[in-house]
């Protein structure tokens, strides 16, 4: 009697654990295993209270050598921030991305690890040098060490991340280089395949293409930032900064406009030459304030393919993001301090985006207490940021260890994000309805990401959910 023929190996189950960004907008970070390969989807910082977000970032769930491959969706900080403490503790594997993103890398990351290395001095200082002195979570040598790792993958070409496992980069529509990825994974009876969003740009936007058609998948991982919110109509908030701006200048004064170096800023440029243009705003000098900005101008340059063909030409042309048109870029730190004080209105655009660092602070300090001067946030303001303390109605406001007289004019403008909200996530993600197996809902606080899971139940998707950190799907 003859023995039956062992049942061929059939590959486990590709599955999904969520780490980072799980019910929260920080640190982006989720592993994919297919059979014995380990995957990252992005590996970002996690940014909050100083001693939490360092322990965070210090420590991953999972040992980085154990990593084949990392697939990269942007350059912003809270998606690839962290790469060099990955690589810093036993990473060897290559980092996917798109050209743009690639070229970001490499001056997002440098200008991390001066952030770091000056955090980890400020403390010692402040512990006057307290043995074990605080470490820096990396340094420039492992941003060079982590850049030498990045691998550039076109929009729209397939790449074999692992044996089991290829991505496509299809265009996102957030920042330059942003990229949803599409994966196919091998699974035990049919390939699987998994369209992780990255964070998603808004409808009608200038400067970049637009997003591209949301790929079908089993499993669809979205961001859900602004799931449960409308942004605030583009073209007036255009006008409601011109009219700022105007009554400024009417005022003799300063506009001093926070904006982070990547996206935002370049969005503030764009829209600034508009007004100069049209006539709705005087011809002040307008000044960049941001060494990182510049750098980031010049990536821009580089990739006029990323671009909308307005942009791309205007670049092509001499004119536009890099200066020149009324725009003047600020590297030196001196000339930076007599921005201030030099005679005559002016607009100011200096990094951060929410006050807590950079060049702004010093801006601020000069400016606050002037009645002639404002204000302008263009940006979200976090909880126990000092752009969130402008805003409170209080006649002062705290910063670099003392109090300031809040007399300048406080300007929120909360229309510029470059996250889809709830209306664009119905236009992207609706024609999928019955199309896709899964959503996931990650990147967003639990509030947003429930809510437009339950707008997503409405619009026809079956299986929706809000996964807390370290939970699993699997990939089918």
């Amino acid at each position: 009697m003859s023995t039956p023929a062992p049942e061929p190996h059939r590959p486990a189950e590709p599955t999904l654990t969520f780490w980072g960004a799980a019910g929260s907008v920080s640190g982006s970070m989720h592993l994919l295993e297919v059979g014995n390969r380990k995957i990252l989807l992005d590996c970002g910082l996690h940014q909050g209270k100083r001693e939490e977000a360092r322990q965070r970032n210090a420590h991953f769930p999972f040992h980085p050598a154990q990593i084949d491959a990392v697939l990269l969706s942007h350059a912003h900080i809270d998606h690839c921030g962290n790469l060099p403490t990955l690589v810093r503790q036993g990473f060897a594997g290559p980092i996917y991305c798109t050209p743009p993103t690639r070229d970001l890398l490499r001056v997002m990351l440098a200008d991390s690890a001066k952030i770091q290395e000056e955090d980890a001095a400020h403390i010692n200082i402040a512990r006057n040098y307290a043995e074990p002195w605080v470490q820096p979570l990396y340094s420039f040598a492992d941003v060079e060490e982590t850049f030498r790792r990045v691998v550039q993958v076109p929009y729209g070409k397939e790449v074999e991340a692992a044996r089991t496992v290829r991505c496509r980069f299809v265009e996102a529509g957030h920042i330059l280089g942003s990229a949803m990825l599409l994966i196919a994974a091998d699974g035990p009876d049919r390939e699987r395949t998994l369209c992780f969003s990255g964070d998603m740009g808004r409808r009608g936007m200038p400067i970049l293409k637009p997003t591209a058609p949301v790929p079908p998948a089993d499993v669809l991982v979205c961001e859900s930032t602004y799931g449960n919110r409308l942004h605030r109509s583009f073209d007036e908030t255009i006008e409601k900064l011109y009219a700022a701006i105007r009554d400024t200048a009417d005022r003799g004064g300063k506009a001093l406009i926070p904006a982070f170096s990547l996206g935002r800023t370049q969005l503030i440029i764009h829209v600034l030459q508009l007004g100069l243009r049209q006539g709705k705003i005087p011809k002040l000098p307008i000044f960049v304030d941001s060494p990182l900005a510049s750098e980031v101008a010049e990536v821009y340059r580089a990739h006029p393919n990323s671009l909308s063909p307005d942009i791309a030409q205007a670049l092509k042309e001499g004119h536009g993001l890099l200066g020149g048109d009324g725009v003047n870029y600020v590297r030196d730190f001196e000339e930076s301090t007599l921005l201030g004080t030099r005679p005559g209105s002016a607009v100011i655009i200096a990094s951060s985006g929410m006050c807590d660092a950079g060049r702004v602070q010093q801006h601020l300090k000069q400016l606050v207490d002037d009645p002639r001067c404002s204000v302008i946030l263009v940006s979200f303001q976090a909880p126990g940021t000092t752009g969130r303390r402008l805003l409170e109605p209080k006649p002062t406001v705290r910063f670099q260890g003392r109090d300031w007289n809040k007399w300048a004019e406080i300007v929120h403008l909360d229309g510029f994000s470059g996250h889809a909200d709830r209306d664009d996530f119905l236009a992207y993600l609706g024609p999928l309805a019955g199309k896709v197996g899964k959503v996931r809902l990650i990147h967003g606080e639990r509030e947003q990401a429930h809510a437009l899971a339950d707008t997503l139940r409405g619009a026809g998707f079956a299986d929706v959910g809000v996964p807390a950190p370290g939970d699993r799907v699997v990939i089918g």
